[in-house]
């Protein structure tokens, strides 16, 4: 129990001598409750501060914060309502966000991750205070209320709109199957999965195995073809050639061309593609380069712009895709584009042998798992 966990404590403690001066009728007792309300809200920023210059960070500190939070303001929200300076609806709307909010948490924290304070999450709790010493104020003084009324909607709208803000910016915690890298991004969700499943089973019915070359992924497309138990039978192995020395070296890529085209290019692509294939002697070959940003981008080859080529013993498929988003988005994305073209790319051989169809059969058996 540090000094920083003891000032959180203490607003544990305030919740009842400042719920008690608000619903008991005494001179000067809203002045009271407003200012020990103000006082002990300030304790919010204080605690914090003082665990993070002191290097005084303890996991009591991180489960006690939160929750003498949202005990505290919602504590006085209810005696507002008891004293009918507060609709009722409005402490329902606020308890939903922080109940949902803790939710996601909670589910964020058994996978791993956590879920951090966003600036609007900080507002949002500048608001609800700004709006509760109005009210406060407006019992004793009455031409405060209307600016009290319109302070208690804006919280509540922004209240609403902090939480929608946490779903958007965390909505991957919420998914479902994730399997993480070493850098904490999610490479495989429930779709993806069951991509790499039915690739994996066009790959069996020919007696396929596949090898990928890397570049902006850095070897995530890697890391997702492998987080399929029984990938070894599939999956020979990849090279990670980040530099261009390292494509000349390991992929037998020509200088030429990464000093005619440049390593982001159509051509670099394909011969990456065509080095992993013959390196490992696999069925399938992959080549991914491209810019993930944040910075390397040009007007001709912006931030986001990626090359992916599949290549086989008779077939050639590239294409160049720009994406958006931040740079583990923008590599997320090229994993999932690249699985979607070598399933094409398994799919189109398929066709033009005398192998069936594998589609119907695969997604028939996926549904039913």
């Amino acid at each position: 129990m540090n000094l920083a966990n003891k000032i959180t404590l203490s607003r544990l403690l305030a919740i009842p001598p400042i719920m008690f001066t608000v619903l008991y009728n005494f001179p000067g007792h809203y002045y009271v409750s407003a200012a020990l309300f103000l006082f002990f809200s300030l304790t919010d920023v204080l605690d914090g501060t003082i665990a993070r210059r002191r290097g005084i960070v303890s996991d009591l500190g991180k489960f006690l914060d939160p929750l003498a939070d949202k005990l505290f303001i919602l504590s006085v929200l209810m005696a507002l309502v008891q004293v009918q300076l507060l609709p009722s609806y409005i402490v329902v709307i606020i308890m939903g966000r922080e109940f949902a909010i803790t939710l996601m948490r909670s589910i964020a924290a058994t996978r791993g991750k956590v879920i951090s304070a966003t600036p609007f999450g900080k507002t949002k709790t500048i608001t609800q205070v700004g709006a509760v010493l109005l009210l406060m104020l407006s019992g004793q003084f009455s031409q405060l209320k209307l600016a009290a009324l319109i302070a208690v909607y804006a919280a509540a709208a922004f209240t609403i709109y902090s939480g929608i803000d946490y779903v958007f910016r965390f909505w991957d915690v919420l998914g479902a199957s994730k399997v993480e890298d070493m850098e904490g991004l999610s490479i495989v969700d429930l779709k993806t999965r069951r991509l790499i499943k039915m690739l994996y089973q066009k790959l069996d019915a020919i007696g396929g195995t596949i090898s990928v070359a890397e570049s902006c992924t850095g070897g995530l497309l890697g890391a997702a073809l492998t987080s399929i138990p029984g990938s070894s039978k599939y999956f020979m192995g990849g090279v990670i050639s980040y530099s261009n020395d390292a494509k000349i070296l390991h992929l037998e890529v020509s200088p030429d061309d990464l000093s005619r085209y440049g390593a982001v290019s159509e051509q670099v692509a394909l011969a990456m593609a065509k080095g992993a294939r013959q390196r490992f002697d696999t069925t399938v070959g992959v080549g991914i380069t491209g810019i993930a940003g944040p910075e390397g981008g040009t007007e001709k080859k912006p931030v986001g712009l990626v090359h992916i080529a599949v290549v086989t013993a008779s077939k050639e498929l590239e294409h160049r895709f720009t994406f958006g988003g931040t740079r583990d988005e923008v590599r997320l994305k090229s994993v999932r584009a690249a699985l979607q073209m070598v399933s094409d790319v398994l799919d189109i051989e398929a066709s033009d042998s005398s192998l069936p169809s594998l589609r119907t059969g695969v997604e028939s058996e996926l549904d039913e798992s």
